[in-house]
C-alpha cells in the first residue's frame, strides 16, 4: 500500500521513521511519501519538504512566515493528489497537519489517521470538533488521553509511548561506558551536566544563555550541550565562546546515558529524560513571563507543561518557566539535586511511577498493525 506521512519537527522524524519501519513490517509492500526529515529518508520512500523549512515556532515567526506556511501546504495538497495513497498519517504538527486533514476528507476522500494527538489537553480543547469532522483513526501515547477524549465523545487508541520504544532500543545495543564516552568526545572525567535546550533557534536562544551561567556555578560538572538536529554548530558557537560548555551532535540518547543531571526545556525530552532516570530541572524562558505565567494558570487546561508532571499527575520535576523563570531559580533547584540524596531520590522514585503508566514498549509495531489492519477492511 501507498503511505503519505506528515512530520513537522524533529520529535515527529523519529517517531514517523519507526512508525514507518514497523509498517514495513505489517506490509512488505508499503510505499512512502513524506513531509518529514532525514531518520524517514533513511527508511525509505520519497522525502517532499524537509521539517527545517517547516518549524516556524512563536506568533511572530508564523505570522512573518505566512506566505512560506501556505505555500507549503499548498505543495503538500498537490502532492497528495497526484500521490493517491491508500492512507494519510498526520504526526503532531496541528497547525498544519488539521488542514491539511480538512482537505484530504473533503477533497480526496483518502482516510486520515493521526498519530501522537496534538495536545488539546492542554488548550485548544475547541480542535476536537476538526477531529471528528476530518481524522478516522487517532493514536494516543499518553495514558490519560483516551479517557480525555473520552469525556468529549470521540474515542481514540491508546498505543503506547514511542519514546519508551525509542529509549529501550537505544539500550540493547548500546555498551559504551562513560570513560569511553568522555574520551572519544574529548571530555574531562568529571559528572556530566546535559543542557538539552531545544530543537528551534528560538529555543535555543531562549534558554541556553541562563542554562550555561547557572552551569558555571557547578564547576564539579561538566556542561555537555545536546545539538538539536537540523541547527548548525555555528549557531551554538555564539553562546559558548565564553563557557566550558562542548556541543554533541547526533548522541542525545548517550549523552544522557551518561549524566549525572539535566536541565532541560519542556518537550519530549523532559520525558525521554526521566526514562533514563536523570534528575532534571525543567526550565523555559518565555517573553513577559509574569503574563505568561497568569494567562497559564487562567486559561489553560492542565496544572503542568512538562510531560513528566503531566503524566504522574503530580510535580515530580519543578518547572521553572513565565514568571518562575530565573537564573537563581534553576541554580537552586540543581543544588539541591545536586545536594540533597533524599530529594533526588523522591525524583528517581517518581520517575519510575510514570515509566510503569507508560506500559510496555511496542507503541510503533502496535499503531502500525491498527493502521494496515483498518486499510484491508
Amino acid at each position: 500500500m501507498k503511505y503519505y506521512l506528515i512530520a513537522g519537527e524533529a520529535s515527529g522524524d523519529l517517531h514517523a521513521s519507526n512508525l514507518m519501519r514497523a509498517l514495513k513490517n505489517e506490509d512488505p509492500e508499503a510505499e512512502f511519501r513524506f513531509f518529514g526529515g532525514d531518520l524517514m529518508l533513511a527508511v525509505g520512500g520519497t522525502l517532499v519538504k524537509h521539517y527545517r523549512e517547516m518549524a516556524f515556532m512563536g506568533f511572530i515567526p508564523v505570522l512573518l512566515n505566512l506566505r512560506t506556511i501556505f505555500k507549503n501546504m499548498d505543495i503538500c495538497k498537490e502532492d497528495i493528489r497526484k500521490y493517491q495513497p491508500d492512507v494519510v498519517i498526520l504526526i503532531d504538527y496541528p497547525g498544519f497537519n488539521l488542514k491539511i486533514a480538512k482537505f484530504v476528507q473533503t477533497a480526496l476522500h483518502i482516510p486520515v489517521h493521526y498519530y501522537i494527538s496534538p495536545k488539546i489537553w492542554a488548550w485548544k480543547q475547541y480542535r476536537i470538533k476538526a477531529f471528528r469532522k476530518y481524522v478516522d483513526r487517532m493514536f494516543c501515547i499518553f495514558p490519560f488521553e483516551p479517557d480525555f477524549f473520552s469525556k468529549l465523545n470521540y474515542k481514540v487508541d491508546y498505543v503506547g509511548n514511542p519514546s519508551v520504544d525509542s529509549v529501550e532500543e537505544f539500550r540493547k545495543g548500546y555498551t559504551e561506558t562513560f570513560n569511553e564516552f568522555t574520551t572519544k568526545h574529548g571530555l574531562e572525567g568529571k559528572p556530566i551536566l546535559a543542557l538539552l535546550s531545544g530543537s528551534r533557534r528560538q529555543e535555543i536562544k531562549d534558554n541556553l544563555p541562563t542554562m550555561l551561567e547557572v552551569a558555571e556555578l557547578y564547576p564539579e560538572f561538566q556542561p555537555v550541550i545536546a545539538g538539536a538536529p537540523g541547527i548548525e554548530p555555528d549557531y551554538y558557537n555564539q553562546f559558548i565562546d565564553q563557557s566550558t560548555a562542548q556541543v554533541i551532535f547526533g548522541e542525545t540518547y548517550p549523552l544522557l546515558q551518561q549524566s549525572s543531571l539535566a536541565l532541560v526545556t519542556s518537550g519530549t525530552a523532559t520525558l525521554e529524560t526521566a526514562l533514563f532516570r536523570v534528575p532534571q530541572v525543567v526550565c523555559y524562558y518565555t517573553p513577559i513571563g509574569k503574563i505568561v505565567s497568569f494567562v497559564f494558570r487562567h486559561f489553560f487546561h492542565t496544572k503542568y507543561i512538562s510531560l513528566v508532571n503531566l503524566i504522574a499527575d503530580e510535580e515530580i520535576v519543578q518547572e521553572l518557566f513565565g514568571a518562575r523563570f530565573s537564573k537563581d531559580a534553576i541554580a537552586s533547584e540543581l543544588d539541591q539535586l545536586a545536594n540533597n540524596a533524599e530529594y533526588r531520590t523522591q525524583m528517581l522514585n517518581g520517575y519510575d511511577e510514570i515509566i510503569h503508566q507508560l506500559g510496555d514498549p511496542g507503541a510503533s509495531s502496535r499503531t502500525a498493525h491498527l493502521i494496515y489492519k483498518d486499510l484491508q477492511s
